[in-house]
């Protein structure tokens, strides 16, 4: 089944065109990221070829780690043919900028394990400094090393 389907589908074919589950359509509807599907005598739902294009635009989108409320934004964004570019991209920026403090962040703390790793002797002796830098005091940020209080 393609997209030029213009006939209703079931959401087992609406899923199987997109990509998305079943369980995550039926998320979207209820967050409001799609519009309730048209729903036959039996309350089976039915997807119009738009509701597909919808569930393919949030897929990527979610594939490139955008929030529902970035995702809303951005479709409402694509429907409104007067739109500023300028809006997209200020979102898609502001994306990249916390996917860098993410990236930064999982990189502190590779780099804090490794440190911790190389000093474990991985043998028979019960003494671990993982454990043992586990056990500290919470930590005041995810990427702040690990540390003992002074």
């Amino acid at each position: 089944m393609t997209l030029a389907t213009t006939a209703l589908v079931t959401i087992a074919q609406a899923s199987a065109t997109t990509g998305v589950s079943a369980k995550m359509i039926r998320h979207y509807e209820s967050v409001g990221l799609i519009k309730p599907p048209v729903r036959t005598e039996n309350r089976y739902r039915h997807y119009a070829e738009s509701d597909l294009h919808d569930l393919g635009f949030i897929r990527r989108a979610r594939d490139l780690g955008f929030s529902f409320e970035d995702i809303r934004q951005l479709l409402d964004l694509w429907r409104n043919k007067g739109r500023s570019s300028a809006e997209v991209k200020a979102i898609a920026l502001r994306h990249i900028k916390e996917l860098d403090e993410k990236a930064s962040a999982l990189a502190a703390m590779s780099r804090t394990l490794q440190t911790l790793a190389a000093s474990c002797h991985g043998d028979k002796r019960p003494d671990c400094p993982i454990l043992e830098a586990l056990d500290r005091p919470v930590l005041t940020s995810p990427s702040a090393p690990l540390r003992g209080n002074p």
